[in-house]
């Protein structure tokens, strides 16, 4: 298997794992992972489609974030809030992470794997290690639904749900 194989299988892998709790959520979007409050299934999703889409247009590409505008709530440092209407619709943002994650899969179709070890054009300073590369954007791009997997599920047990895996 060769690295852009690798890449496309781990980001479907993470990405249908974690949806299909976050999609289980639908009725319960705000739903809190821990008594002391946490990331909910509804900002989980905005910043997986917030992030994916920064991490591909702003530091690998170089190019303006076309969801710019939900950096105050969907970024890095964000805090979740029990409030809906704080948020983009829950469909708005599932057809958002398949219109970002359709992009991606298109971009890495074009990319050899030569290109993997290509400086990424924006790095954020001292992250060098998680975005210095194109082939490590594409690793955190695969790992990040992962990441998050866990406060998702979380969440289902805290709204009285079983596993759905495992």
């Amino acid at each position: 298997m060769n690295a852009i194989d690798f890449a496309k299988g781990a980001m479907g892998t993470s990405k249908n794992v974690v949806m299909a709790l976050i999609m289980d959520m639908k009725d319960a979007p705000l739903t809190q992972p821990t008594p002391k409050g946490g990331n909910h299934p509804l900002w989980v999703l905005g910043h997986l489609v917030y992030s994916e889409a920064n991490i591909v247009n702003d530091i690998m590409l170089g190019e303006t974030n076309p969801l710019v505008k939900w950096k105050d709530i969907f970024g890095g440092g964000s805090e979740p809030v029990a409030d809906l209407s704080k948020y983009p619709p829950f469909d708005e943002l599932v057809a958002k992470f398949e219109e970002v994650r359709e992009r991606t899969m298109t971009l890495l179709n074009g990319f050899t794997e030569a290109d993997f070890d290509k400086p990424s054009k924006n790095c954020p300073e001292d992250r060098d290690d998680f975005f210095g590369t194109v082939g490590k954007c594409f690793t955190v791009l695969a790992l990040h639904p992962a990441m998050h997997f866990g406060q998702v599920s979380d969440a289902r047990r805290a709204a009285g749900r079983s596993p759905l895996f495992g």
